[in-house]
């Protein structure tokens, strides 16, 4: 039973946490690419905002599958593969269990929990920018991460967001990478993570050393139960957040697949682009 536990938790964690989610107020530009990030099984419009999507920013996102976006995808047929492996795993498992947690927690306290996980990545981002020479980004980046932990009571309220007008960013060693001229390489889709590519998966392990949960190690064990089950509750919190844009794309497009690459595609070229 402890095995079958460890597995299931392990399934949540790699499905829901594979980028980061992150919230900030005001509008959104019309510019899909600009806004547009991909979660783990889901595509959200508004990588920003936690609440329901527009229809306009719908639009925007699955006006996608009738544009030319040039990605370089030679493994096509594996990556269709994994894209209908983690479909189902989002159907019949995160969607369920994502459903449970919002009967249980209310949307305030679901909020709270996904800023104090946002407020535990602040070494991810503040190495990350430095090492992009962002010293104005990881001076905010550190300074927001002071006062969530001690004002906003360990990250639990985003006081830096709400009150010191320190707005939310993504930062990561994939961007940074981006940032010193590296190209994304071919596209893959791993199996729970979701998309991703050559240059970002290299940035998904390098700023697992970065993640403060990552050394909650059990040392009797083989798997690191303690990450997983913090990475779990991560992962379904942010799945019961989101819009059901995954449905959505599901719903009204002929091809799926090629609308969740090209989000993704476009979004990392965003990041990369717009901080050089």
């Amino acid at each position: 039973m402890k095995n079958l536990l460890t597995i299931l938790f392990t399934a949540i964690l790699v499905t829901g946490c594979g980028q980061q989610n992150i919230r900030q107020d005001g509008t959104v530009a019309s510019d899909p690419a600009s806004h547009t990030t991909f979660k783990p099984i889901m595509v959200a419009a508004k990588s920003y905002e936690r609440d329901r999507m527009s229809d306009s920013d719908l639009d925007a996102l699955l006006s996608l599958e009738d544009e030319v976006v040039e990605v370089y995808d030679p493994i096509e047929p594996f990556n269709r593969g994994m894209f209908w492996f983690n479909e189902k795993m989002y159907l019949y498992v995160l969607k369920p269990l994502s459903k449970g947690w919002s009967f249980i927690f209310p949307k305030p306290i679901r909020n709270s929990i996904s800023d104090f996980y946002y407020n535990i990545r602040a070494p991810i981002r503040i190495v990350n920018a430095a090492l992009q020479g962002r010293g104005k980004d990881a001076y905010n980046e550190t300074g927001r991460f002071l006062i969530n932990s001690t004002i906003g009571i360990l990250g639990f309220h985003d006081v830096g967001n709400d009150h010191y007008n320190l707005p939310r960013q993504e930062i990561d060693f994939g961007t940074t990478l981006g940032h010193w001229g590296a190209g994304p390489g071919f596209y893959i889709v791993l199996p729970f993570l979701g998309p991703s590519n050559v240059r970002d998966g290299v940035g998904l392990l390098a700023d697992y050393y970065l993640y403060p949960p990552a050394y909650l190690v059990n040392n009797d064990l083989e798997i690191n139960t303690n990450y997983v089950i913090i990475r779990a509750i991560e992962g379904v919190n942010e799945i019961s957040l989101d819009a059901g844009t995954f449905d959505a794309i599901l719903e009204q497009t002929l091809d799926p697949y090629l609308v969740v690459r090209d989000a993704f595609e476009q979004h990392r070229r965003a990041l990369i682009e717009k901080d050089k």
